[in-house]
């Protein structure tokens, strides 16, 4: 009899484990096969809140079929203790794997509004807008200069919102003198830069940023992804470049970088400058003899005198041979690269053709050509500005 009775309890335990077996690889089935969701969305998650609150926000947003599920899985994984405060943005049909590691991977959030801080070369911005989960694209709520107007209330009331995501934009052609004013006009950020850092020598790129972070942490940051730029356009670069040195490389980056804003000019505007150097010609470049003048400290905002042109200084590559002695901005990866590898050209000169682009051209005779239809757009131009003054002022 108690034969018997041990046999079925084991019988009894064989098939209690086959079925926790069976309910074990259903539920991991569960928890990795893709989920309900038809459109992206949003998932708030507030600081202190608890998995449990998590996936019962989820399974109203009809995010994952089983709250319960999310949550063994969560505890499976050991990620239950590692949620994050925040907005994520959860993919259509994301599975619940997905979303835990989206919650606890922190970093910064994914989805909801953020503050983009640009720092541009004629102005700074504070840009405040907010992800559409559907769509995937950015509304914006509000666009200020800090420095000349009030903040609109958009802005005031985004940036109190503990989830919301802080960047700053840094574009290419900005002068180290430019980067550290906007940042000490952000008051979320603390500390002081002793220096100005040499100019060049910060990366043009989007840096997130936490409120009372450090000014010359970020500044470091940018210094460290500019070394890793510079590093990797100075080891792809062309072999017969006349050029030295890494911090040659960069000047002439910075000048490329002035010169042109349109993409797909970078490669030929270096090439000039690579056979002006292999010729022996001069640079003859304007925003190098501007910032001989400004030093890098804003923009001159006007047209270049006669005088300026002719004054012998190191940065007027009109008078001397050769590059100025330091870069005149922070080139971006595209400039870096496109002075390491220039188009393979016979172009020394270019002018402006009207049409935000320039014409080049391998001989005196055509430059002269191109700077004579530059000259007649520009005084088409001025008369046209002309009459519209006039008959505005009427």
């Amino acid at each position: 009899m108690w034969r018997h009775i041990a046999a079925n309890a084991l019988t009894f335990l064989m098939i209690g484990l086959f079925l926790l077996g069976g309910l074990i690889i259903w539920g991991k089935g569960q928890y990795d096969a893709s989920g309900p969701l038809d459109q992206a969305i949003c998932v708030q998650v507030d600081r202190g809140s608890s998995m449990r609150r998590v996936s019962q926000d989820l399974v109203e947003q009809g995010a994952v079929s089983s709250g319960a599920i999310l949550r063994i899985g969560a505890d499976y994984q050991e990620k239950t203790q590692d949620l994050k405060a925040g907005s994520f943005l959860v993919e259509p049909n994301a599975s619940m794997r997905d979303i835990v590691d989206a919650v606890t991977r922190g970093g910064a959030s994914t989805c909801g509004t953020e503050i983009v801080y640009r720092i541009g070369i004629n102005k700074v911005t504070a840009q405040v807008r907010e992800l559409d989960p559907a769509t995937n694209r950015f509304a914006e709520l509000a666009l200020f200069e800090p420095a000349t107007e009030d903040a609109p209330q958009a802005y005031t009331e985004t940036l109190e919102q503990a989830d919301t995501r802080l960047r700053v934009a840094m574009a290419e052609g900005v002068t180290s003198w430019q980067v550290v004013e906007a940042l000490k006009g952000l008051a979320m950020m603390e500390g002081e830069i002793d220096d100005v850092p040499v100019e060049g020598s910060l990366a043009p790129d989007s840096y997130e940023i936490r409120r009372g972070d450090v000014r010359s942490d970020l500044i470091a940051r940018m210094q460290v992804a500019q070394e890793v730029a510079l590093a990797e356009a100075w080891a792809a670069r062309d072999e017969d470049l006349p050029i030295e040195t890494p911090e040659e490389l960069m000047i002439l980056a910075s000048i490329v970088e002035k010169e042109t804003g349109i993409a797909e000019e970078r490669g030929q505007v270096a090439s000039v400058f690579v056979n002006r150097l292999n010729e022996g010609m001069k640079l003859q470049t304007d925003p190098t003899v501007i910032y001989g003048i400004t030093k890098g400290k804003g923009i001159l905002g006007r047209g270049l005198r006669r005088s300026e042109l002719r004054a012998e200084t190191p940065y007027n590559t009109y008078m001397i041979a050769g590059m100025p002695p330091t870069p005149i901005a922070n080139p971006g990866r595209a400039s870096l690269m496109a002075a390491a590898q220039p188009d393979e050209t016979g172009f020394i000169f270019f002018v402006a053709d009207g049409t935000g682009g320039h014409a080049f051209a391998k001989t005196l005779e055509e430059h002269n050509d191109n700077v004579a239809r530059w000259r007649q757009i520009e005084a088409e131009r001025g008369s046209e500005a002309a009459g519209n003054a006039s008959t505005g002022g009427n």
